[in-house]
């Protein structure tokens, strides 16, 4: 356990990924195991969710607990979406798929969890989404949080945008799916954990679905985009999960990416001490 107080200042990029964001889990539970909170969180899409919730109080282990709690159970996830459900006749005969609101989604499965407002938070976080007209990031570290996190993680083809601050918002994979950028200004130490994953082909089927085709040049794109940010910068520590067959929306095989991810926990305290005990981090 490391004094808090005389620590170098850590910064924790949380990245998008989907289902395979659970995968944070894990890095969150080791910052606690070695009673460490970084100074400063930056997270895209599901990085965000994880983001906002931790930096609201939780830990590590709570995360894990309110995941398993969430997606346990079919009939209480299906019991959620329900409430979801078009409430107008017009919305349900639209010829276009209906896309869910990301705000009510994450009112109905995690609002209890979050803080009002960026202020309210115990760690400072910088959440990051895609301004769809004008084609560039835009980031979020004060006001509401909700339209905030609903932006970042409003996944095309699943949410609808968002518009909030007279922007029509998409989720920020497209733009920066690995956050870490930005936190070096006053952070000593940067710890990135890239979940983004790669197409997985499916083992009953020779096609590609629509769906897959969406999800997989979404991650296709976000690999690009993380590979073009890492020659011209890196943090001081990356971390990916294992290769794994889960796929962007497979929450309910929650089990599954924890237990896959359970090897980065001893991976970030092993990375995370030794960097500490370095001088040159301390000073």
């Amino acid at each position: 356990m490391f004094n808090p107080h005389t620590c170098p200042r850590i910064g924790l990029a949380l990245g998008g990924g989907g289902a395979r964001g659970l995968a944070h889990i894990p890095v969150l539970e080791a910052f606690d195991d070695l009673g460490l909170k970084p100074a400063r969180i930056a997270g895209t899409s599901i990085g965000a969710i994880m983001g906002a919730v931790y930096g609201n109080g939780r830990s590590g282990e709570d995360i894990r607990d309110i995941t398993r709690s969430l997606f346990a159970d079919r009939n209480s996830v299906l019991s959620r979406l329900w409430q979801l459900r078009p409430k107008r006749f017009a919305d349900m005969i639209r010829s276009t798929p209906v896309q869910f609101d990301p705000q009510r989604v994450l009112e109905v499965f995690i609002g209890e969890y979050l803080p009002e407002r960026f202020e309210d938070l115990q760690i400072p976080l910088r959440m990051h989404a895609a301004d769809f007209y004008g084609c560039e990031e835009v980031a979020f570290d004060s006001g509401p949080i909700l339209p905030a996190l609903a932006a970042s993680i409003a996944m095309p083809a699943v949410f609808r945008p968002v518009l909030h601050e007279r922007r029509c918002l998409i989720d920020g994979g497209v733009v920066n799916p690995l956050p870490f950028d930005g936190l070096r200004e006053d952070c000593d130490i940067v710890v990135a954990v890239d979940v983004v994953g790669a197409p997985v082909p499916r083992d009953d089927k020779d096609d590609i679905t629509m769906l897959d085709s969406l999800f997989g040049s979404s991650q296709i794109l976000m690999q690009t985009i993380t590979k073009q940010k890492l020659k011209m910068d890196q943090p001081d520590i990356l971390l990916r999960p294992p290769h794994d067959p889960i796929r962007v929306l497979d929450f309910m095989k929650a089990e599954r990416v924890l237990g896959n991810a359970e090897s980065l926990r001893t991976v970030a305290r092993e990375q995370l001490t030794s960097l500490i005990k370095e001088p040159m981090k301390v000073t």
